[in-house]
């Protein structure tokens, strides 16, 4: 029961063993996918803001800590998802940040009120395992939060 108040205190509005809420993915290209459809890979979503100061200073981390570490990875996929952001907005995001990783759009922030309530702070992070069901939260940046994650993403991508 502490977890799920420690999530709640964090702007969560979900729990680890839920499953994670359905939404449609926008990459910058104007694909669009469900992340439904990415059932049978352990997805890692960040939530993040171009205007976010931790965000600007985790994106490296992330790419180092995950996306260099597990893209190759069939079973893994990491995106960020931009909180009220426009196309350009999020474009700029990226060449800033230098991630090679999507950084997807939520303009409208339909996305982000899925996960958190609507006025939380960004820089969260969420781990939905091959079945669909979240397996760990993060909010802002702690290295032993990354460091467990990283190894719960090793274990979930055990064959």
């Amino acid at each position: 029961m502490k977890e799920e108040t420690d999530n709640r205190e964090n702007g969560f509005i979900v729990s680890v063993g839920d499953p994670a809420p359905d939404f449609q993915i926008r990459y910058q290209d104007g694909i669009t996918q469900s992340l439904r459809s990415l059932r049978g890979k352990v997805v890692l979503i960040q939530f993040a803001a171009s205007w976010c100061k931790v965000c600007q200073d985790i994106m490296p981390i992330m790419e180092k800590g995950f996306n260099l570490r597990y893209k190759a990875h069939p079973d893994f996929t990491l995106f960020a998802v931009c909180r009220g952001q426009t196309p350009e907005e999020v474009k700029l995001f990226a060449e800033e940040a230098g991630v090679t990783y999507p950084l997807t759009l939520d303009e409208d922030e339909s996305i982000f009120r899925l996960y958190a309530l609507a006025k939380a702070g960004v820089t969260r992070n969420v781990l939905i395992d091959k079945d669909g069901k979240i397996v760990y939260l993060t909010r802002l940046y702690n290295e032993q939060e990354f460091a467990q994650l990283n190894k719960t993403i090793d274990s979930l991508l055990q064959p």
